[in-house]
């Protein structure tokens, strides 16, 4: 069974986790990256490396959507929160804050910072409803 959920749930289980995924169009592609984040308000802070895509993509603003998923096999559910908002260099100011909370755990300097500003959140839980007939 599919249910959607409102804004606070959504928000609840995105503060659960730690990584999610970036996604966007780069040279005609769709493009979709693992990071690593923390949530602050209705930001999302993240660091990446200063010669990667996602500083090459950040140069100015940029719209993007940032996933969030989780399941258990065991328990049969599941979610998701997508989002969309605007990736962009972290304020001089954020720089120390930022490098304080987020702990990538890709290899290489990860010290840009960046912000991602949630202008939607949407999301879907999934429960697998139990077989219940004879095998």
């Amino acid at each position: 069974m599919i249910r959607v959920l409102d804004e606070q749930q959504s928000y609840e289980l995105l503060s659960t986790t730690t990584i999610g995924r970036v996604g966007f169009v780069h040279d005609g592609r769709v493009q979709i990256l693992p990071v690593n984040f923390a949530v602050s308000g209705h930001h999302l802070l993240l660091r990446t490396a200063p010669d990667g895509l996602l500083a090459e993509l950040t140069q100015e603003p940029v719209e993007v959507s940032f996933e969030v998923d989780y399941h258990d096999p065991l328990g049969s559910t599941a979610w998701s929160v997508l989002m969309h908002g605007a990736l962009s260099r972290a304020p001089e100011e954020q720089a120390a804050d930022i490098g304080a909370r987020v702990h990538p755990w890709a290899d290489g300097e990860r010290i840009l910072p960046l912000t991602f500003r949630m202008e939607s959140i949407a999301g879907r839980s999934v429960r697998r409803e139990q077989f219940r007939g004879k095998v």
